[in-house]
């Protein structure tokens, strides 16, 4: 059978969560051990497998009766820590495809589920590996078969295996999916295959190949036609010794060693020259210099300058037509970052993780001021200080998958918010926490505008002076102790506004729990009006109780316990009060 020369193999990102063994899974389709070599059993970069049909078929002898269009399959291997979504290209993801892989022993996980959600966001076709079968207690392999190899399981395996696959499938409903194994799949087009597979086995892994490719011949020979003009994506920038390399993604057109690039930025195109090219081997994960390579393929080059290539970045060969290419890499970075005229700040790694960030930020309603790549800098510090003034729920910088550079470290960020992860869901609850916490501190703090809630204990062993005005120590019991504030005690007497609160002979404006400070109350004779008072409250009206009651949930304990406690004083004088 002749290949068709103008369909390219498909690009099919392996994703999943940390440990969950996408790796293994590689491993085990090209059979090279790769996983020893990587550090602690961790992916340390994204890295190529091209595997030709010729090997698939190997594998796979019942397809070898089947017309197949493509020429094999471009595999991508994304770090554990990284986004799915570095891979984009404008219009769309750059994955054609994508392996899902899941720990059947432990179902969906934070990352397994980001990875769920920017699958549906990009629409991309997927089927899930339920990888390490073989960690089920008394699971061993007892067919070629995959189906039949289930079925011969001893009961209590058995039983144990269809729990954990009945709990994934009833998870994955949740997040929209009808799911099945794919021996009961009867329309790919609505149902999601589930592949029970042991990377370490090699249990389910020629069914995840013809998964793959039934569903390449089926639904992507469209998406699969090669294109003339050359387009790629930068993944990584890497330095070996005093080399830089930069690793990425050929997926339209070809490309020559020599050839004049222009790579996107957030300014004007890098124009960079082609110094070496190399393009992954087959089945290896070594990279070969070549004169030419063609879509698709996983590339590294040396460039004449590579200062200020950032990853995610498009790039296309450049033929003196910087104009047409300023207004195409402008669109294409335009729509993936819209921003809005107030928000919080977004920094990420790459322009794909930026763009999968963004859309989810704009899912919840959040609105993003700046968004660019890189580290967590000064720029965006003072950016986000600003935004304090404006309005402080957006005083956040959240960085996925980065850090503040060192400068930023080593200076003090006052009352503006760093958030970071590396698991983008996880990234946006802690902003949507930070956001509802401030939210309720400024309506606290308005409340408290109006009026302050304190109980004070009247300290009787410090008594500075009897009247005119009476000057005494207390200790905050509880809430906040402002000047100017109108006291009562246990009896719903009044006891004067607090003239002025001094600390060791200091002046202060305010105090907080646990502190003792001096207070003076004009019109006061201590002896006679405050001898037999233990305690004092602040005097709050029926109107602020009752809003302080039906914003409780925002107060302390503290503060609800003593407003409870004033509220009882009052009812002695007015049972209704407050009622």
């Amino acid at each position: 059978m002749k290949i068709n020369n103008k369909i390219r193999q498909p690009i099919v990102t392996v994703a999943g969560h940390v440990d969950h063994g996408k790796t293994t899974i590689l491993d085990n389709i090209r059979k090279t051990g790769i996983q020893e070599k990587e550090a602690g059993g961790i992916t340390q970069k994204i890295s190529f497998t091209k595997v030709p049909l010729e090997n698939i078929k190997k594998r796979c002898p019942e397809i070898q009766k089947n017309e197949l269009d493509f020429p094999g399959f471009l595999f991508i291997d994304t770090p554990g820590h990284a986004a799915f979504s570095h891979l984009r290209k404008r219009g769309g993801s750059l994955a054609d495809l994508a392996i899902l892989v899941i720990d059947v022993n432990e179902g969906l996980m934070p990352q397994t589920i980001e990875v769920i959600e920017i699958l549906k966001l990009n629409k991309i076709p997927f089927i899930i590996a339920l990888n390490k079968i073989d960690n089920i207690f008394g699971w061993t392999k007892k067919s070629e078969n995959l189906k039949e190899n289930i079925e011969r399981q001893l009961k209590n395996t058995k039983l144990d295996f269809n729990e954990k696959l009945l709990m994934i499938i009833s998870s994955l409903y949740h997040h929209g999916f009808n799911a099945k194994p794919f021996y009961e799949i009867t329309d790919f087009a609505t149902q999601l295959a589930l592949i029970p597979c042991s990377g370490k086995t090699g249990e389910g892994i020629k069914e995840i190949l013809m998964m793959l490719c039934g569903l390449s011949q089926k639904f992507l020979q469209e998406n699969l036609k090669f294109k003339k003009e050359t387009r790629g994506i930068i993944l990584e920038i890497k330095k070996e010794k005093s080399m830089k390399y930069i690793e990425a993604i050929l997926y339209n057109g070809a490309l020559k060693s020599g050839d004049k690039i222009a790579i996107a930025s957030f300014d004007d195109p890098i124009i960079t020259k082609i110094r070496v090219l190399e393009e992954i081997e087959s089945i290896s994960n070594k990279f070969k210099p070549v004169i030419e390579t063609h879509a698709a393929n996983g590339i590294r080059m040396q460039l004449i300058d590579s200062e200020k290539i950032l990853p995610g970045m498009p790039f296309t060969v450049f033929k003196d037509n910087l104009e047409e290419i300023q207004e195409e890499f402008k669109k294409e970075i335009q729509e993936k970052i819209s921003t809005d005229k107030e928000g919080i700040i977004v920094k990420a790694d790459s322009l794909g993780s930026l763009e999968a960030l963004i859309k989810l930020l704009k899912q919840e309603h959040i609105k993003i001021v700046y968004a660019s790549i890189g580290s967590i800098n000064k720029r965006d510090l003072i950016s986000a200080k600003t935004n304090l003034k404006i309005n402080p729920l957006n005083s956040a910088i959240i960085g996925f998958n980065t850090e503040e550079d060192e400068e930023v470290k080593n200076i003090d960020k006052g009352k503006v918010k760093i958030i970071k992860n590396e698991v983008i869901y996880k990234l946006i609850e802690d902003l949507l926490e930070f956001q509802k916490e401030k939210a309720n501190e400024i309506k606290k703090e308005k409340m408290l505008g109006l009026a302050t809630i304190c109980k004070l204990k009247i300290l009787k062993q410090y008594v500075f002076r009897n009247s005119k005005p009476a000057i005494f120590g207390v200790q905050i019991i509880g809430g906040k102790l402002k000047s100017r504030i109108p006291l009562i005690n246990e009896e719903n007497i009044s006891k004067s506004k607090i003239k002025v609160i001094q600390e060791n002979n200091k002046k202060v404006d305010e105090a907080i729990k646990d502190q003792e400070v001096a207070i003076s109350l004009p019109s006061i004779l201590f002896d006679k009006q405050l001898q037999d008072s233990e305690y004092l409250y602040s005097d709050i009206s029926e109107k602020q109780f009752k809003e302080f009651k039906k914003n409780k949930d925002i107060l302390t304990i503290d503060e609800v316990k003593i407003i409870q406690e004033i509220a009882k004083i009052k009812r002695n004088d007015n049972p209704s009060w407050g009622i």
